[in-house]
């Protein structure tokens, strides 16, 4: 088999000294795929020879050993000639939970290394002219021991054109989805959470960030919409729903995900709770019952702005009864000074 590119950057990510540019349009339907650039390229899946407007994505169910073909059409959007380079690796979860592909110089282990083109090699290189489009038959072969269950990829066309003492490497991707028969177990749970308040000046206008972990637990590709809440003693709801949609998980992926809930008072005990129902994306293939899942927890909080009142309010009222006290002995003692004295005045008059 021919080798696969030699350049070291990621999807979506810039090599250090080289520009790269990528168009990717994982996700994009096909009639998407397709964009105006000088230098530009598009790729979709393909079928009779055209875009298949029908699907965004490949996707297959599939048997452990059989082996399905199909195409995938490229073509040159931009002005000039280009040398394009077609090939499939392995996708995985990013940091920041998206749809991401290997780096060009890794060696995919899963569905991309499934992917063969004419010949059996896992690299195909042409020419197109300004225009022109090609359709690249291609096989995906599952081995006889796949694992049932979601293998994801993605078909990549590359091309590099000069811009001045760089190369910018364009990119379009295409997601590859093969589900392998045998036993499907969708799970996703929410192994961890962990929540936090912060206060504003307007004491019922604070929040409440709650930290939950998801693990997708099963063999299926799965995403999921999350509600929470913040309830108080006796389960009075103390705030509105907030509700998360949350990016399509690989099997055995995981992701941390912060969710915040305005309009929360500092009712001394909090107890945010977040509800989990799994989703699947409108155009992957049907996953039997989906999972849900709940999780909850403790928070206690001390309410400053009421304490703060309310030690002001003592300081108040101490100081007003302080200067009531003190009036009021000033106002005895005067009393008692002219009593004194006008006793004193009636002696000297009777002794006169």
């Amino acid at each position: 088999m021919t080798s696969r590119r030699t350049t070291s950057h990621r999807l979506l990510l810039v090599a250090s000294g080289v520009l790269v540019t990528l168009g990717l349009t994982v996700g994009m339907g096909a009639a998407g795929a397709w964009a105006d650039d000088a230098d530009g390229i598009a790729a979709a899946p393909a079928a009779n020879g055209d875009v298949d407007q029908s699907r965004s994505r490949f996707s297959y169910q599939v048997a452990p050993g059989q082996q399905v073909a199909d195409e995938y059409l490229v073509r040159n959007t931009g002005t000039t000639a280009q040398s394009v380079t077609v090939y499939a690796t392995d996708a995985f979860n990013a940091d920041d939970g998206s749809f991401s592909l290997l780096e060009g110089d890794a060696e995919a282990v899963d569905a991309g290394h499934w992917v063969t083109f004419d010949g059996g090699v896992d690299t195909v290189q042409v020419t197109l002219e300004p225009g022109a489009s090609q359709v690249i038959p291609f096989s995906l072969s599952v081995p006889a021991d796949a694992a049932p269950g979601d293998h994801a990829g993605g078909i990549i066309v590359s091309a590099l054109s000069p811009a001045g003492e760089v190369s910018v490497d364009r990119r379009v991707a295409i997601r590859l989805y093969a589900r392998v028969q045998g036993d499907l177990q969708p799970g996703l749970t929410i192994s961890s959470i962990a929540s936090s308040y912060r206060g504003e000046l307007n004491p019922f206008a604070g929040e409440t960030s709650l930290t939950i972990s998801l693990q997708n637990t099963g063999n299926v590709s799965m995403g999921a919409n999350t509600v929470a809440q913040v309830r108080g003693i006796f389960g009075i709801p103390l705030s509105g729903l907030t509700k998360t949609e949350i990016p399509e998980m690989l099997p055995g992926s995981s992701r941390t995900v912060t969710i915040v809930v305005p309009g929360v008072g500092p009712w001394v005990y909090l107890n945010p709770q977040v509800a989990l129902a799994a989703t699947i994306d409108p155009d992957a293939l049907e996953a039997g019952v989906l999972p849900t899942a709940e999780r909850s927890s403790d928070l206690f909080v001390v309410p400053w702005a009421f304490v703060i009142v309310l030690v002001l309010s003592g300081f108040v009222l101490l100081v007003v009864r302080l200067s009531r006290s003190r009036d009021s002995a000033r106002a005895t003692a005067w009393i008692a000074y002219t009593e004194a004295e006008a006793r004193r005045k009636a002696r000297e008059e009777a002794t006169a």
